[in-house]
């Protein structure tokens, strides 16, 4: 080996550092012969002077890519014990089992040069002090590079043409096989096939994908295993919401062949390391897709359809697909304020409001309000059936039949188109079938032309069709006209369900936004509709601000000493009423209390002798939480008024019992207890 002279007694006391590298796994188990040779560079060592203990081999990066950015261990291993200085020499086979990178090969031969670190191969001893010997290792590190490109665009070449003919061969999903010519054909299985089947007709019903998963819950969904020892195999496991949505977006089921899906996308991070990753591209990136390639569980307009209801499914970017919730409005309702979108919350089990998703998160802005979910309701609702009326529809069908004119007298040109090329192609064959077989120069040429007039019409007819397929379709008058009769009537019909109608309200009604109010008595909300128009409507609110001013004043001056009741009775009697123009009961006399911070009397007849939770607290020194836990669970007897507010019966002997259970309780203290510094514990 030439530049044996170059080892010194320097670099035999130090450690011999064999370094063994191949790229795929699939190359360890069928390349056993290189493997083997790199191996055999530990008998090398110790063959140019190194001890057998000081020989270490390093083999952890075997099946790993030696391209930059991939995550080497061993590699990093062998950087770090060259920085270190214990390191003689490296040996590897080549240098691009190094590294395939210049700019790692580089890091390496540098940190080599600083601690006098030796680099041998199969073809001599490098010495990184010797400009030389720096030179030709680098050139080397360039053309291993330059070597992996020229292999990786030879192969890719390959791929991509192989792809451009729906030729190339990758996993197919489960319901497709190959078959013994290597088409892409249906599953033989009747029961995989019944079951990718009935995904798409569970998803073709309206609703989400969660709805197919609630459809196969109980019983397995199918899937094939790829790779290992039980590859090829049918399984069947619980069907998830990730994987129907897989099943989807998947354009095979289509019967479309594609390829270029996946972008790889590279990210220095923070340590200086390079992650690897992949991202989804566009339809529009795709670099193959054929269509009608193979039979197809759906047809290619069913596909297309699913993804747009899946992407309108998309709770982050769009509105929310209708539930069963009494709110109309559900989904659709924006924060005029901040942006956010407003969430639905129940209280009480009767009460419905919408409030702003970002207030809940403690994220508000001056301004961030909710609003009752049956003010925004009944006026939208109100609004969506006035604007579906016979006047509304005759404007829409007028508008409809001038679109239709319209796209007629685009597509007039495109027949006119076919005319002509479809006459001047019965030209060129009529010239072709005139001439004599033995003029073929003649022939030859007015063959070309008859071609070349032949691919004209395919075009033209192309274009005529493409007119035709996008030409609106005009609605039928008479049932469009019934249905705005009917529709009032099926609104309020009670087999018609709350998604139903919210289902009804998003054909016309995009999104909904609450916008900021001058008054607490009044609402702005902003609509926008299907069609991109938007108008403003003002609203009364229900709640805050709709209780009369004279009615307050009374609930005010006889709140503390008198039941609800009782001055619901008193109200009436005075001509007072409600925010709605209804009579005053006890529970409208307690919500007009409870929204303006009124209090009820803490005692009432039926209490006496009865005191507080905070007066209990007071009289025994323990917390709140104390005392309602001891209410809670039964060990303190106590009732709870028409205004939520505990009353406990209160004499010596329920004091007594309250003051044995603090004293035997292990949390609470007691103060009759002393220590011996006279501190209460």
């Amino acid at each position: 080996m030439n530049g044996t002279q170059k080892i010194t007694s320097g670099h035999l006391s130090r450690t011999a550092l064999v370094y063994i590298r191949q790229s795929t796994l699939v190359q360890v188990r069928d390349h056993t012969e290189s493997t083997a040779r790199q191996y055999d560079l530990a008998r090398l060592a110790v063959e140019l002077g190194w001890a057998a203990t000081d020989v270490v081999v390093v083999d952890a990066d075997l099946g790993v890519s030696g391209g930059f950015g991939a995550a080497r261990s061993g590699f990093r291993e062998l950087v770090s014990r060259v920085c270190l200085g214990g390191v003689g020499a490296v040996l590897g086979l080549e240098v691009s089992r190094l590294a395939r990178s210049s700019a790692e090969f580089a890091r390496l031969l540098e940190l080599a040069r600083l601690t006098d670190t030796l680099v041998i191969d199969a073809e001599g001893v490098y010495d990184l002090a010797d400009v030389n010997d720096r030179l030709l290792l680098g050139l080397k590190g360039t053309l291993s590079e330059a070597e992996l490109h020229l292999i990786s665009s030879r192969l890719h070449g390959a791929k991509l043409a192989a792809a451009g003919r729906g030729e190339l061969r990758f996993p197919l999903p489960v319901g497709y096989v190959y078959d013994d010519e290597g088409r892409c054909v249906q599953d033989p299985d009747e029961l995989v096939r019944g079951a990718v089947a009935g995904l798409f007709s569970a998803f073709a019903a309206p609703g989400p994908a969660y709805g197919v998963v609630g459809q196969f819950a109980g019983r397995g969904f199918p899937y094939r295993v790829y790779g290992g020892p039980w590859a090829g195999q049918l399984r069947f496991r619980p069907l998830g919401h990730a994987r129907v949505v897989q099943i989807l977006r998947n354009p095979v089921y289509a019967g479309a062949y594609s390829y270029g899906r996946r972008r790889v996308v590279r990210r220095v991070q923070a340590d200086g390391t390079v992650h690897v990753g992949s991202r989804k591209a566009a339809r529009s990136e795709w670099l193959v897709l054929i269509t009608d390639h193979h039979a197809g569980y759906i047809s290619w307009a069913q596909y297309l359809d699913n993804e747009a209801r899946l992407a309108a499914n998309n709770t982050r970017q769009h509105a929310r697909p209708p539930r069963e919730g009494p709110p109309l409005c559900q989904g659709i309702m924006y924060c005029g304020v901040c942006g956010g979108r407003m969430g639905t919350t129940y209280r009480f089990d009767r009460y419905c409001f919408y409030d702003c998703a970002t207030s809940q998160r403690n994220h508000t802005r001056a301004g961030c309000r909710g609003i009752s979910s049956r003010t925004v309701d009944e006026a939208v609702a109100a609004r969506f059936l006035a604007a579906v009326n016979t006047e509304q529809i005759q404007l829409a069908l007028g508008a409809a039949e001038e679109v239709a004119a319209r796209h007629t007298r685009t597509h007039r040109a495109a027949e006119l188109a076919v005319q002509r090329a479809r006459y001047e192609a019965d030209r060129a064959e009529r010239a072709h079938s005139q001439v004599e077989p033995e003029n073929r120069l003649v022939a030859r040429t007015l063959e070309n032309r008859w071609e070349a007039k032949l691919t004209a019409l395919a075009q033209a007819e192309l274009a005529l069709e493409t007119a035709r397929s996008t030409r609106p379709p005009l609605p039928e008058v008479d049932r469009l006209t019934a249905l705005a009769a009917d529709l009032p009537r099926l609104w309020d019909a009670a087999t018609t369900s709350p998604r139903d109608r919210k289902r009804l309200l998003r054909t016309l009604i995009a999104d909904i936004t609450l916008l900021p109010g001058a008054d607490d008595t009044h609402a702005r909300l902003g609509l926008r509709w299907q069609t991109g128009a938007t108008e403003e409507l003002t609203i009364g609110r229900y709640g805050p601000g709709r209780t009369s001013t004279a009615a307050l004043d009374l609930i005010r001056a006889k709140a503390a000493t008198t039941t609800d009741a009782e001055l619901a009775k008193q109200l009436n009697q005075a001509g007072l009423r409600t925010g709605r123009g209804h009579r005053f009961d006890a529970a409208a006399v307690h919500r007009a209390r409870n929204v303006n911070g009124i209090r009820a009397p803490w005692s009432a007849p039926a209490c006496t002798g009865a005191i507080t939770v905070a007066q209990a607290c007071e009289e025994l020194g323990v917390a709140k939480s104390a005392v309602l836990g001891w209410i809670h669970t039964g060990k303190l007897a106590a009732h709870q008024t028409q205004a939520r507010r505990w009353h406990i019966p209160w004499d010596d002997t329920v004091e007594a019992h309250c003051r044995q259970m603090i004293a035997t309780s292990i949390r609470l203290p007691d103060r009759t207890r002393q220590t011996d510094e006279g501190v209460a514990v």
